[in-house]
């Protein structure tokens, strides 16, 4: 099989491929990314030589190099997006253009390439926000309370309208929050850990009462390959963790871990429409496709913070660029 990856050199992008190349090591992956500021080249160095694995830098906007790269592929992971909320407070037209023109210019070329599958990556986020009970389902309406959600969720609509429109094979993902290896030093956990490492004060915000569902990368990149090979066509899929937690809970968790006490968090002013609960009903793909995540909080945690400990060659280049920029970014 030929896989065309978007985003590739992204977070989780990074962790499909290098989890595809373990497990089916016949297939081949173009990896498509244009290596915006989140987007390593390094976080596939092991890998980059292989002669079943291509790199082409480009943005997926550009539809002369999607129409291109389309010849020959069998299905497509569509990983590119920019998805950091509080930039896209700062600035949504990033994300609107990426996101919503980029996510178009995909789905056409593939269709016009008549590919077997159309596998979309969406998030949790699109739905909204949940108060203390219940659970998000696949058919839970979409009510994006950020520019970041609002320009994810309005890929997840031009999806579905390809499939119904036209009978495009596409499937949507919508995944939790995910962690683990090779993830951005804005985000909350990695930022935790590096700045702990710095014996530096972890921003939190609010008072982190804001409860997420952790799902480590590992995990995720398992329930997309059984997706991309097993999913059912025109359907969306929750992938979740079962690992509600609060933000501070986290927190403590990750100074236990690395023998620091509370006196190391800083509270800081909240942002705007800062969603207060996610939480997904993931009994469909569990059902359906026989998936479940096999990594708990605890565990993954751990082993998160392992990594990044021997790890520092590639997070303190970041690190050091993110403390040039100075623009305060700190959590999903």
């Amino acid at each position: 099989m030929k896989i065309l990856v978007t985003g590739g050199c992204g977070f989780i992008g990074s962790n499909f491929i290098r989890h595809i190349f373990r497990t089916y090591p016949d297939y081949k992956i173009i990896n498509l990314d244009a290596l915006t500021y989140a987007g390593n080249s390094a976080n596939l160095k092991d890998i980059e030589d292989s002669p079943q694995y291509a790199f082409v830098k480009g943005k997926i906007e550009n539809s002369g190099i999607v129409k291109d790269l389309m010849h020959g592929i069998d299905c497509v992971v569509h990983f590119a997006a920019e998805s950091h909320v509080d930039r896209s407070i700062v600035d949504a037209q990033p994300f609107l253009i990426t996101n919503v023109v980029g996510t178009h210019s995909m789905l056409q070329a593939a269709k016009n390439a008549s590919i077997k599958r159309f596998i979309h990556i969406s998030t949790d986020e699109v739905y909204g926000a949940l108060g203390e009970e219940g659970k998000f389902t696949e058919n839970t309406p979409l009510m994006p309370n950020s520019p970041y959600a609002a320009s994810k969720a309005s890929g997840d609509l031009l999806v579905r309208a390809y499939h119904e429109t036209f009978g495009f094979p596409a499937i949507i993902v919508r995944p939790s929050n995910n962690y683990g290896p090779y993830q951005f030093p804005e985000k909350l956990i990695p930022l935790m850990i590096t700045n702990l490492f710095d014996n530096k004060p972890v921003p939190v915000y609010g008072e982190g009462k804001n409860v997420r569902d952790w799902l480590l990368v590992e995990d995720n990149c398992r329930a997309i390959d059984i997706i991309l090979h097993k999913g059912k066509v025109g359907e969306a899929y929750n992938i979740g963790g079962n690992s509600e937690r609060r933000n501070i809970e986290i927190v403590k968790k990750v100074l236990a871990l690395l023998g620091k006490d509370e006196t190391s968090i800083t509270f800081v002013k909240d942002r705007p429409g800062h969603d207060y609960r996610y939480a997904l009903d993931t009994s469909k793909i569990k059902l359906e496709l026989g998936w479940s995540p096999s990594v708990d909080i605890e565990t993954g945690l751990k082993k998160t913070v392992d990594w990044y400990r021997n790890n520092e060659w590639w997070w303190r280049p970041l690190k050091e660029r993110l403390s040039s920029e100075s623009k305060g970014f700190w959590t999903k």
